[in-house]
């Protein structure tokens, strides 16, 4: 191999190793999470310790999962810019989000994410953030969402304990909780 081929396929490779690390940080993952997604992914718990092959690998489980890799100023690729609005925190959002989370750890929803919330509630709502939402207007989001989650098999009838409980039984017959 020549100086100049190695050069740039350790470029290549430090570029995924600088992606898996941007999506981690753009995914909000905790290190054990990361570590446990990384082993999955590539039998191996260090990205350092990953070829490109497998780095390619695991840039596109990431991507799969939301993450967008941008090319910002200088060629260089990054996240891109983000304009980070405070999470909508009105009750009607916070039970939004609550339903979001479990559906997620259900299996239901494949992007936990607040982002990817936010895309629901969009479509569902129409307008371009959760909290510019009418709380009053809101009933057709949380209604989607329970439907969601009653066909996933978690009864919405009953009182928040209730409720709690039998999402704690889903979770654990399908080995998630």
């Amino acid at each position: 191999m020549t100086a100049a081929r190695a050069f740039n396929s350790d470029n290549g490779r430090r570029a995924l190793l600088a992606k898996v690390h941007l999506a981690k940080k753009d995914l909000r993952l905790d290190d054990d999470t990361y570590r446990d997604i990384l082993e999955r992914i590539t039998g191996r718990r260090s990205a350092a310790e990953c070829s490109v092959r497998e780095l390619e690998d695991l840039v596109g489980h990431f991507r799969a999962q939301g993450f967008k890799p941008k090319v910002v100023s200088g060629g260089k690729v990054g996240m891109a810019p983000t304009f980070k609005r405070k999470p909508a925190d009105h009750p009607v959002a916070r039970k939004a989000r609550a339903l979001w989370i479990s559906l997620h750890q259900l299996g239901v929803v494949e992007n936990g994410s607040e982002q990817a919330l936010e895309a629901f509630a969009k479509r569902q709502l129409g307008v371009d953030a959760l909290q510019w939402a009418d709380q009053s207007h809101a009933e057709p989001l949380i209604k989607g969402l329970k439907a969601m989650a009653e066909r996933a098999g978690w009864s919405q009838k009953g009182s928040l304990d209730e409720i709690k409980d039998r999402l704690a039984l889903l979770l654990k017959e399908r080995g998630r909780g």
